[in-house]
């Protein structure tokens, strides 16, 4: 489980303030998938993050049960100069699981070959996330935070990303930032709208659909 009490989150860019959070309260259940949706530049990955701990509010706070994941898909903790192996076996054991075990797993699901034992700072975009991806996958967490990673690859791979994500939420919670509808009614069983800095929350998937989709709509009237 996941509670945030009171979050606040702002940014200045060029002398503009951008609220990402304005004094959100919510909580995320245990072993439940739900994402977060709103128009670019909305702040949800920014929420992802402060949920993870890699960024900090600018108060409030966010009250945890269990283990939480790094977002999944993010490569920018990967060391450049060490392969992809010795990434993933350093952090097998800042996490306490099995070296071996994870560095096979990581192996055979990121389809990166001969790469997987070349520095990642010769991995393209993809095979960074195709990595990323696969040690997030490969540690079990409690809640697994989850940003666009399963449009990764073609089409084969983001099947094959998807059943590992279905199975990995049975037994753990997930939050989920993507923009794909069709993904979010097939995976997620709640869903909120992030707008404003207001977090909107609903239990009901298509009720959260349907506000996302007005705001889009209002989003192409703005801009005509």
């Amino acid at each position: 489980m996941i509670e945030i009490r009171n979050l606040c989150k702002t940014f200045v860019l060029n002398g503009r303030r951008k609220v990402v959070a304005d004094n959100i309260s919510a909580v995320f259940p245990d072993r439940t998938a739900v994402a977060i949706l709103g128009r670019n530049g909305a702040g949800k990955s920014s929420l992802l993050k402060m949920l993870s701990g890699s960024m900090d509010p600018d108060s409030g706070e966010v009250i945890s049960t269990g283990t939480i994941s790094w977002p999944v898909g993010f490569a920018g903790s990967f060391h450049p100069e060490m392969t992809g192996l010795q990434n993933v076996r350093f952090i097998a054991r800042v996490y306490g699981v099995d070296t071996a075990e994870l560095a096979d797993f990581v192996a055979d699901f990121a389809e990166l070959g001969q790469h997987f034992n070349l520095p990642v700072r010769t991995y393209s975009s993809g095979m960074r996330s195709r990595l990323a991806f696969g040690v997030s996958m490969g540690i079990h967490f409690d809640t697994y935070l989850v940003d666009e990673v399963t449009a990764v690859g073609d089409a084969a791979f983001r099947e094959k990303s998807e059943r590992l994500f279905t199975e990995r939420v049975k037994r753990s919670g997930a939050i989920m930032v993507t923009h794909a509808l069709p993904q979010v009614k097939r995976l997620c069983s709640q869903a909120c709208v992030l707008e404003d800095g207001a977090l909107s929350f609903y239990e009901d998937v298509d009720e959260a659909i349907a506000h996302h989709q007005a705001l889009m709509k209002t989003t192409v009237v703005d801009s005509d």
